[in-house]
């Protein structure tokens, strides 16, 4: 073990040496298009945040997770006892926040279905569009009021209705959101008439979703409690493996080692796929962006 562990710090020690020195001096090879997996890396050092804040939030856990796990690892000798430690620093938290998640989308869905209403009054008494959104930035609901107030902000600038309507959408990052944002945009093209009504019924069918979306909720809870059910025992178990030397002994070997990542990862799958029925599916959103959710600040 003492070996293994020896090597592993030589290519790593090794792996960073190399990486230093390409950071300083750069290649010459010119710019493309990035890889699958630099674009998923990139998306998960930057996490599903919506403002700056939340994002070096995130990045603060996982930097705390590398060194917890590096220090579990130092401590027990473990390599992937150090592994499943860093896994378990934002895993465990991202376990038991489906049901938060949840609440979190219906919350926002309520607020969008109060801003659909109040543009679409703007526009009834007769208000052109863009001076609606511009109106409604003022007492625009909680959730959604730093998104309202950049939509309008950047209308005041000179930017493009239907572009500035693309944006807010992508910063919502919502299929719900697209299906009110894209009569907004077909409007600001054509200019057709029927919004008001249109606007109306996208309201009325949020307030059906969320109706439907809180009843499935409710029934979701007993998948949600089998998650923390088992990830409390898992996390007993785990502590009296450390507080009783041996009864983690058979671990310590090689082959244990070995034993140790493949239930890890069972676990992880069982987890990943039991928390995925806590939660509604993901539908495709109507409104693609090749940039991305555009970046908040707060």
């Amino acid at each position: 073990m003492t070996q293994i562990l020896a090597a592993l710090s030589v290519i790593t020690a090794g792996t960073g040496i190399v990486l230093a020195v390409l950071f300083l001096i750069g290649t010459r090879r010119p710019a493309g298009p990035a890889s699958p997996s630099r674009l998923w890396l990139r998306r998960f050092w930057r996490g599903q945040g919506r403002t700056v804040a939340q994002r070096r939030t995130h990045q603060g856990v996982l930097i705390f997770a590398v060194c917890a796990g590096a220090a579990a690892w130092l401590i027990t000798g473990w390599p992937v006892g150090g592994v499943i430690v860093a896994l378990a620093v934002p895993g465990v938290p991202w376990l038991f926040s489906a049901a938060t998640a949840e609440k979190k989308a219906l919350a926002r869905l309520a607020a969008l279905e109060a801003w659909t209403r109040r543009v679409s009054d703007y526009v009834r008494n007769g208000i052109g569009l863009q001076a609606a959104i511009v109106a409604t930035a003022r007492t625009a609901p909680p959730l959604l009021a730093t998104e309202v107030r950049t939509l309008a902000a950047r209308v005041q600038a000179g930017t493009g209705l239907a572009i500035a309507l693309r944006q807010f959408a992508d910063e919502l990052d919502d299929p719900s959101c697209d299906e009110v944002v894209a009569p907004l945009i077909l409007q600001s093209a054509d200019g057709g008439e029927g919004l008001h009504l249109a606007l109306l019924d996208i309201a009325n069918g949020l307030g059906e979703e969320i109706v439907s979306r809180a009843t499935v909720d409710s029934e979701r809870s007993s998948a949600r409690f089998t998650v923390r059910f088992l990830t409390g025992v898992t996390v007993a178990l785990v502590l009296f493996g450390v507080l009783n030397p041996g009864y983690a002994a058979p671990y310590r070997t090689v082959l244990g080692q070995l034993i140790l990542a493949l239930l890890a990862g069972l676990y992880v799958a069982l987890m990943m796929w039991i928390r995925g029925l806590s939660l509604p599916e993901r539908l495709p959103r109507l409104l693609r962006s090749e940039t991305g959710p555009a970046e908040v600040r707060s």
